[in-house]
């Protein structure tokens, strides 16, 4: 069944939801003010989170959440392998829901919900992989908007007010173990997405050029990683920092640069003014950094996301050597 209300749920009479997101870094992000949104309209619900193993740290004492829910998806070969099916076969006895809330809108998320013997499952009219089939309601999300946005739109679609400002709550994260500099930049240079990152030698010819110094952070090749040349005033933490770790770095940060990737919606989270993200091919208005006062580079540009023009968004321009410039151009207008 699609709806854009849901009318036959009643979020005052019921006690449990179940938050289905196990992935990834950046759509929990994103999930985070709905659920936020839900539990100021209903502070009588308790709320559990379905989650990747890796990404429950996100979620770690989060004050609109009852309960988290680990989904070790790494020890399993599939949804279909004995261990999967114990898991899923055990779910409702970890938490009764009232109501389960699919945000993934994939084949896994789907099972997850139906295996929560839950009696009414909402997700999104453009789940994929059979996902819908699992559903009692099918929300009509809005295609063209930002991620957080689809995900508010779920939750008003039961009645919820969602038009104040976006609150994504994040724990505090965890210090490094070793002196940090100060009044560093944040650089995140690598993502898995084809054709996002930086290269090896642009990440070289920023901190090189740049005034200040520059922990450069995220996951890559760990060849890369070993083999990039910075200067003594930078700090190398690729495939270094656990998620907690990421949070301090971010938090503590005076600037963050960042390719389109998790961390990037993680920091603007954090501090949406002091962040730049650098966007190829993939669409800012819909997946860059949500909060209006970050910043974009894109099509050769740096803007504001409240700025941005349409005919910019939809370009496929590569960041090229010459783009450092305007990075570093971008890091002295914010002294």
């Amino acid at each position: 069944m699609s709806s854009s209300l849901v009318a036959d749920v009643n979020l005052a009479k019921l006690r449990r939801v179940l938050v289905v997101k196990p992935s990834s870094l950046g759509d929990i992000v994103h999930t985070l003010p709905a659920v936020h949104d839900l539990k100021a309209a209903h502070p009588h619900l308790e709320i559990a989170w379905v989650a990747n193993t890796e990404w429950l740290p996100l979620l770690h004492r989060h004050p609109d959440l009852a309960q988290t829910i680990e989904f070790p998806r790494q020890r399993f070969r599939g949804l279909g392998s004995l261990r999967a099916m114990g898991w899923l076969l055990r779910l409702h006895q970890n938490f009764r829901a009232d109501v389960v809330l699919d945000f993934q809108g994939l084949l896994r998320s789907g099972l997850i919900s139906w295996f929560s013997h839950c009696r009414q499952r909402i997700g999104m009219n453009d789940a994929r992989e059979g996902a819908r089939q699992f559903y009692h309601y099918a929300i009509d999300v809005p295609t063209e908007a930002h991620a957080v946005e689809r995900y508010r739109s779920v939750v008003q679609a039961l009645g919820v007010t969602t038009s104040g400002p976006a609150v994504f709550s994040l724990p505090p994260g965890e210090g490094l173990p070793y002196p940090m500099p100060r009044d560093y930049i944040a650089l995140h240079p690598f993502s898995r997405g084809e054709g996002k990152s930086m290269t090896p030698e642009q990440v070289e010819a920023f901190c090189g050029r740049v005034k200040q110094p520059v922990m450069v952070l995220g996951r890559c090749d760990p060849t890369v990683a070993r083999d990039l040349q910075l200067p003594s005033d930078c700090v190398n933490l690729l495939n270094e920092t656990s998620i907690a770790h990421l949070i301090d770095c971010l938090r503590k940060a005076r600037l963050v640069i960042s390719v389109d990737s998790g961390p990037m919606h993680l920091a603007a989270a954090l501090k949406p003014e002091s962040v730049l993200s650098i966007h190829t091919w993939s669409d800012p208005r819909k997946v860059g950094p949500y909060p209006p006062n970050a910043w974009v580079w894109k099509g050769g540009q740096i803007q504001q996301r409240c700025v941005l023009l349409p005919d910019i968004c939809t370009q496929d321009v590569a960041f090229t050597d010459k783009d450092v410039g305007s990075l570093l151009g971008w890091v002295r207008d914010q002294a």
